[in-house]
C-alpha cells in the first residue's frame, strides 16, 4: 500500500461506499503469475526471502504456495524484455499472513536472513513491510489487524501510512521459529501501475463491480465484502504509462475468484458471450490481465 500519507475522502459515482462485510461466499484473490527471466534466482528468493513453499516445477515454471494453495507462478522467458519501473504493471503483491505472531516470526527470519526490506508501515488495518525481488517486482508481507479496529469516515476505510511499531510486533512472536508461510496464508491484494485514475476506477470499479474503499492522492484502492482492499491502482511512477508491451517480465496475470452471480454480472458488463459457466480473463485499459474465476 506504502503511500504519500495525506488521504482524499471525496467520494465519486464510480463505486460505492464500502458495505459491512457480507456472509456468504466472498471474492478472494487467486494466484497471481509473474514472467521472469531468470527462473532459478526469483524462485530462491520466493522460497528464501519470502517464504513460500515450491509446490511444482519443471523448466518452464515454479509454483509456490502455502498449504497446497498455490499463490505465485513463476513463468520463465529468458528473452522478454525487462520491464521497466515506469511503465503499467504490477506495483506490488500482497501475501497475507494469518495471524500478527505469524507476521512477528517472518520479521524476525528476514533480520537474521538479512533480507532487503525497502520498507516498513502501520496501515492501521494492517501491519506491513516490502522489499523487491531480484527483477524489480513489489511484495508486501503482511497481516490485518481485526476488523472491529478499522476505522472508517465518511463511508471510507481510512488507511495511513504510519510509521510501523517494530519492537511491538516482534514481541508477538511467541519464541517460534518461522518455518516459511502456514497454511491459510493468502495473496490479500494486488497493487497496480495503472497509467491515469479515471479510466483505472471505471474498469476496476465500474466493470468489475468493486467498491473504493479509499483514495490518497494518485491511488484508488478497491474491495468486495467490507475488506479494505483486494485491488489498488497508483500513478506514483506510471502516470501517462501506455498500454503493456509484451512479451515482457513483471506482471502475466491476477485471479480473481469470486461467486458465480458475480461472475455473469462481470461477464454481462465485459460483453464476454461465450462459455457461460467458465473462466474467462479481461485485460484493464493498460493490457494487464485478469482472469476471472466462479467458484
Amino acid at each position: 500500500m506504502s503511500a504519500p500519507d495525506l488521504l482524499d475522502r471525496s467520494s465519486t459515482a464510480a463505486g460505492a461506499p464500502v458495505p459491512p462485510a457480507a456472509t456468504g461466499p466472498r471474492l478472494a484473490m487467486g494466484r497471481v503469475a509473474l514472467t521472469v527471466n531468470d527462473l532459478d534466482r526469483v524462485t530462491a528468493f520466493y522460497e528464501r526471502a519470502v517464504g513460500l513453499h515450491l509446490l511444482r516445477r519443471d523448466a518452464a515454471t515454479a509454483e509456490l504456495g502455502a498449504g497446497d494453495a498455490v499463490l505465485l507462478e513463476l513463468r520463465r522467458d529468458a528473452a522478454a524484455r525487462r520491464r521497466s519501473p515506469r511503465e503499467a504493471g504490477l506495483f506490488h503483491t500482497a501475501f497475507l499472513l494469518p495471524s500478527r505472531p505469524a507476521l512477528a516470526r517472518w520479521v524476525q527470519h528476514a533480520i537474521s536472513d538479512g533480507t532487503p526490506v525497502v520498507g516498513a508501515s502501520d496501515h492501521g488495518v494492517s501491519e506491513a513491510l516490502y522489499l523487491a525481488d531480484p527483477e524489480g517486482n513489489g511484495v508486501e508481507i503482511y497481516a490485518d489487524r481485526p476488523e472491529s479496529e478499522w476505522r472508517r469516515r465518511d463511508g471510507r476505510v481510512e488507511m495511513p501510512s504510519d510509521p510501523l511499531d517494530l519492537p511491538a510486533l516482534l514481541a508477538q512472536a511467541g519464541g517460534a521459529a518461522w518455518a516459511g508461510f502456514p497454511e491459510g496464508s493468502t495473496v490479500g491484494h494486488v497493487h497496480l501501475q495503472v497509467g491515469a485514475i479515471a479510466p483505472a476506477e471505471a474498469f476496476y470499479a465500474g466493470t468489475l463491480g468493486l467498491d473504493v474503499t479509499c483514495r490518497y492522492p494518485g491511488g484508488t484502492f478497491y474491495a468486495a465484502d467490507g475488506y479494505h482492499h483486494h485491488i489498488a491502482t497508483n500513478i506514483w511512477n506510471s502516470r501517462g504509462a501506455a498500454v503493456r508491451s509484451y512479451p515482457s517480465t513483471g506482471l502475466a496475470e491476477v485471479e480473481l475468484r469470486l461467486d458465480a452471480p458475480r461472475a455473469a454480472l462481470i461477464r454481462e458488463r465485459a460483453g464476454v458471450t461465450d462459455g457461460a459457466d467458465a473462466p474467462f480473463s479481461l485485460t484493464d485499459p493498460w493490457g494487464t490481465s485478469l482472469a476471472v474465476i466462479a467458484r
